[in-house]
């Protein structure tokens, strides 16, 4: 193996040292915008379930164009 073999190698192998970088670093970045949408996707659906009981709680069925109480 001659001097350029090794250099030729030794770039191959710090590019690929590089791509496993960005690529880890890629993957950190997706976790935490996972982990993210998750948290506000819990939040909503707690949400969610609220405002459905309070719905369910204050539903009232009226005639069809009956007119709420405050008109």
């Amino acid at each position: 193996m001659n001097n350029s073999d090794t250099t030729e190698t030794e770039k191959r192998f710090i590019d690929l040292e590089t791509k496993i970088s960005h690529q880890d670093l890629m993957l950190e970045e997706l976790h935490e915008v996972l982990y993210k949408q998750q948290a506000e996707i819990s939040f909503l659906q707690k949400k969610l379930k609220v405002l459905e009981e309070q719905f369910s709680s204050s539903n009232e069925i009226r005639p069809a164009g009956e007119k709420p109480p405050h008109y």
